[in-house]
């Protein structure tokens, strides 16, 4: 796979979900109070979701922008994008 522009995008959320994840543990650890474990449960998930999704959105670019031409690849790669939206 090539490194696409967005990879460092998805690094970051990606970091961001494992920390999320790491207070997860240790709330659970402690016994903490419920509501605030599922709110990070929640991030952990947001967090993950937007990498994914952006990830896909860049493998549509790159794949798309390859082998489809003209004003048929934007609407394509739109089309794609937004199809994204129900992963």
């Amino acid at each position: 796979m090539t490194q696409n522009t967005s990879n460092s995008e998805i690094i970051k959320r990606l970091k961001r979900a494992s920390g999320h994840l790491n207070s997860v543990i240790t709330m659970l650890e402690k016994n903490e109070n419920c509501l605030e474990i599922t709110q990070q449960i929640s991030a952990v998930e947001s967090a993950i979701t937007k990498a994914k999704k952006t990830l896909i959105h860049d493998h549509i670019d790159s794949c798309l922008e390859r082998s489809v031409d003209g004003k048929k690849a934007i609407k394509a790669i739109k089309e794609f994008k937004e199809i994204t939206k129900y992963l």
